[in-house]
């Protein structure tokens, strides 16, 4: 049979061209400087551009320029279009990015989990249990302060151990918790000690991290060992639905466990699944690699219903990049908006994308009526990130992850902090104390 080879040439050229022309767009509607600088700098040659215009006065910065979700402050872009849209070739290879498509395929069933056994697990507290037993050559997890979302933004203790108990509260987790044939085969973290990504002790640790914060709704990305997920939440009264990425990278490389992809489990005990679905992202009418997965639940003890939704925007920077995230973010808000049909909802993921790109600003402004849970600015982080690695290219610090909620049916009432820098230590994320690149987002709300 006769199969189609691309001309990598042909392609890289077509990139480029392509990357001049969506810069060029990006200008026309008066993009802010800062990041046009980000997106034509590689990361080292970012973090030089950083230190020099450190003490000049920016109009938009990770603290504060972005626009916020729910702020008065203006937006970047705003009602506005690009109209760029990149030659049909060169969209076709993009969407597929990050796949290995010349490597032969290596697939792999979920079977790497099935030396454990939860058959003795009744209880948080014996799972909490064995969990610290298969980590407890590891530091302690990092505890990290709570901060009560009132006009005081009064901070406490970490509430790892304080159950919510409120009748009409919700708690979220979202979490990129990084796939263990990528954080191990693929993203190099090069100063990541070994053990930390060791995979009979990081599923334990990986585990504890999730199930500590007894969250009402986890929402997960990178997830390539759902069945290990999946046996052990259930043993404690958690429902969970896994959608794969279409062409995931993790099949290409030895030694996987299947494709990665987005999941969403919720607290039986709390909600009743109504529905489910899941939408392969479209950029321009083209299906992408990119997925989202939704919940339609009842709240069984309010009798509220809820819509729950999570996804994984691409990666890599570029302001083609950029605008093909903000095309799948758009096609998700439209798809979410008709799922929802005016109930009360809660999207959170890897968005792979600062507050300072279209995608943020989309969000905030579609007519599904979301805002940001997290104001970073609010938090007081000198910095604010949420993911933190260092990489061959070099250190990377951003804001990635998002929770927003429905600004009509919604009220959040307290998030959890990111650590303090301190606290991070000099290899930053992974580490022996922290099992992912990025960091967990928690979020209690009260129905309004």
């Amino acid at each position: 049979m006769k199969t189609d080879t691309l001309d990598m040439t042909k392609i890289r050229e077509s990139l480029e061209l392509a990357e001049l022309q969506a810069a060029a767009a990006y200008a026309k509607l008066g993009e802010n400087v800062e990041l046009a600088e980000k997106r034509a700098a590689t990361v080292k040659e970012r973090r030089i551009s950083l230190t020099n215009r450190r003490q000049v006065p920016r109009k938009n910065s990770s603290g504060g320029g972005a626009a916020q979700c729910g702020d008065s402050q203006s937006v970047i872009v705003k009602g506005k279009e690009s109209g760029f849209i990149p030659p049909k070739h060169v969209l076709q290879f993009v969407v597929r990015m990050g796949s290995f498509t010349s490597a032969p395929v290596k697939a792999s069933g979920d079977v790497q989990d099935a030396d454990v056994e939860f058959s003795n697990i009744t209880s948080l507290t014996d799972l909490l249990e064995r969990c610290r037993h298969y980590t407890v050559h590891l530091p302690p997890p990092i505890n990290r302060e709570y901060t009560h979302l009132d006009n005081s933004f009064q901070h406490t203790p970490d509430t790892s151990d304080v159950k919510v108990d409120e009748k009409n509260k919700i708690r979220i987790l979202q979490w990129n918790h990084l796939s263990q044939t990528l954080g191990t085969k693929n993203d190099n973290f090069v100063v990541c000690p070994p053990e930390a990504l060791d995979w009979t002790s990081r599923r334990w640790r990986l585990l504890e991290e999730i199930i500590r914060y007894q969250p009402d709704v986890i929402c997960l990305q990178e997830v390539d060992h759902f069945d290990f997920l999946n046996r052990g939440l259930k043993t404690i009264g958690y429902s969970g639905k896994f959608i794969p990425k279409p062409d995931s990278p993790c099949i290409y490389l030895q030694g996987n466990n299947g494709p990665d992809g987005c999941a969403i489990f919720v607290k039986d005990s709390k909600f009743k699944i109504l529905s489910d679905s899941h939408r392969i992202l479209e950029v321009w009418r083209v299906q992408s690699n990119q997925v989202a997965v939704c919940l339609e639940l009842l709240d069984v003890e309010t009798n509220q219903e809820l819509v729950v939704a999570t996804t994984h925007l691409k990666a890599r920077q570029g302001a083609l990049l950029s605008t093909l995230r903000n095309e799948q973010g758009k096609d998700l808000l439209d798809w979410l908006h008709t799922t929802a049909r005016g109930r009360p909802v809660l999207l959170s993921g890897d968005f792979n994308a600062p507050e300072s790109e279209p995608i943020y600003t989309s969000v905030c402004e579609h007519d599904i009526g979301l805002a940001s849970t997290y104001r970073f600015k609010d938090l007081g982080m000198e910095e604010p990130y949420t993911t933190w690695k260092i990489r061959e290219t070099g250190e990377q610090k951003y804001i990635l992850d998002y929770i927003f909620h429905s600004k009509s049916g919604l009220k959040p009432v307290g998030v959890l902090e990111m650590p303090k820098d301190h606290e991070v230590g000099e290899n930053k994320f992974p580490s022996l104390a922290f099992p992912s690149d990025h960091l967990s987002l928690v979020a209690d709300f009260h129905y309004v």
